[in-house]
């Protein structure tokens, strides 16, 4: 059965890979207009030309000819976060109390040499304040985040070494840029494009942070693993995972678990969707796996003047394990997701859940911005517990029938002072609900946090 799965899955794939029209293209609203977050998608070939790199004083640094052929490109980021939490997971955190910041320091240097392509780029992240004491997101030293070398032979390009890695809208695979310190892959990578399609083929497996200096290690126990296509308008992917210490509930062994998914995705004068189904099959401690999600954005930009606002509407339902006796599991792993997956403040994650999220985002003129939402939060199944981001089991059922986990309201503001230099801040409440209340602590939760991030 699994075998026939993927050799479909193959051959759909494979029927992507050809050329899409360019009325096809659309842009997304998350992604930046130039700069990336993984840095190498980053294109200053253009620039080759000395009239524009005079045209701002980031060019010179941008685009530095080295001789016939061969230039390299440089930049940084700069980041300071400072977060005020109150009551973390409602009260039953280790410190529910806490206020830290976090420092982080992101350079790096591309260099082009004809079809030979080299990009090294350190991170420097130290957090002061975390209580009871930083973690593998809070903190990593000085240490190497990406190095890899790659060639391009044609339609195909192949990379191998340490890269960060951001699939779709990053709902499986994604960079982790919330937190302090970045999530990165130790593998190879194939890149067949034709047209407008384009093919990602992988092996890779996570990079462990550590708190010291150059310590940072590939992971024994977890690998990934797939094939993740792309034309404008539509993603097919097919991701493994393995995992050799995993746990679900009081269970303990290995997991294999397969990952099939679709996304459609675009935008039609003012109004633009993203709908996303994924489908997980394999087996956890000799139990076989059926899990399963799908979530859904759309939203419209409406025209008010000066305002615009874009009012979106996200609705997701996530499976979980209905009963963890049954010698089945049905808990959903979102393997490597984005951090900070429901808004700034994300006490629960992707797995046994159902949640609305109805977010007002506007340009107020001047490099400011805003934006209010609100979420609710229910879980899938009564059987299973809730789990934070990385798929931790934060609340275990317990005897409780209840599904309303809470209510959150979170507003942000944002000013783009110039080019490279963004400062924002945020509020977010957190209200627990029922299910929270009769498992345990159920404060709520209040979390302010304050950004500076300069970027070239």
């Amino acid at each position: 059965m699994a075998r026939r799965v993927l050799l479909a899955l193959l051959l759909a794939v494979l029927s992507l890979l050809r050329p899409a029209p360019a009325a096809a293209q659309t842009a997304e609203a998350w992604q930046a207009p130039t700069l990336s977050i993984t840095r190498y998608d980053e294109d200053w070939s253009d620039l080759a030309d000395a009239a524009k790199r005079a045209h701002h004083w980031t060019g010179p640094f941008k685009y530095i000819p080295l001789g016939d052929d061969t230039w390299l490109s440089t930049g940084i980021e700069v980041r300071l976060r400072n977060e005020n939490n109150r009551n973390a997971l409602w009260g039953g955190a280790a410190a529910p109390d806490d206020s830290f910041l976090w420092v982080r320091a992101l350079p790096y240097a591309d260099l082009h040499a004809g079809p030979v392509r080299l990009f090294a780029q350190p991170i420097v992240a130290y957090a002061a304040g975390v209580a009871p004491a930083p973690g593998p997101v809070d903190r990593t030293g000085i240490d190497l985040l990406q190095g890899f070398a790659e060639v391009d032979a044609g339609p195909v390009t192949l990379r191998a070494g340490r890269q960060m890695l951001s699939l779709g809208t990053e709902r499986l695979v994604g960079t982790r840029y919330g937190p302090n310190v970045p999530l990165a892959f130790d593998g190879v990578r194939a890149i067949v494009t034709h047209g407008q399609a384009q093919l990602s083929l992988l092996a890779v497996k996570p990079v462990l942070s550590r708190p010291g200096n150059f310590d940072d290690r590939t992971s024994p126990a977890k690998a990934l693993w797939g094939a993740y296509a792309t034309v404008p308008g539509v993603d097919l992917y097919y991701l493994g995972y393995y995992n050799r210490d995993a746990r679900f509930g009081a269970a303990q062994g290995r997991e294999r678990r397969h990952t099939i998914g679709a996304r459609l995705h675009g935008a039609r004068a003012d109004w633009h969707w993203n709908v996303e189904g994924v489908y997980q099959f394999g087996d956890f401690a000799g139990q076989p796996i059926a899990a399963w999600t799908l979530g859904s954005e759309v939203g419209r930009a409406v025209p008010l003047g000066r305002l615009s606002p874009d009012v979106t509407v996200r609705f997701n339902v996530v499976s979980g394990d209905r009963n963890p006796r049954d010698n089945h599991l049905g808990t959903f792993n979102a393997l490597f997701p984005k951090g900070k997956y429901f808004g700034e403040l994300s006490p629960v994650g992707p797995t046994n859940i159902v949640s609305l999220n109805p977010r007002i985002s506007t340009p107020l003129g001047k490099g400011w911005s805003a934006s209010i939402a609100a979420m609710a939060y229910w879980r899938y199944t009564a059987g299973d517990g809730v789990y934070d981001i990385p798929g931790n089991l934060i609340r275990a059922p317990g005897t409780s029938h209840a599904r309303f986990i809470g209510k959150e309201a979170e507003a942000t503001l944002a000013w783009q002072t110039t080019a490279e230099l963004e400062l924002s801040a945020s509020l977010s409440v957190f209200s627990p609900g029922t299910f929270i209340r009769q498992t345990g602590p159920a404060h709520r939760i209040t979390m302010i946090g304050f950004e500076s991030n300069f970027r070239f």
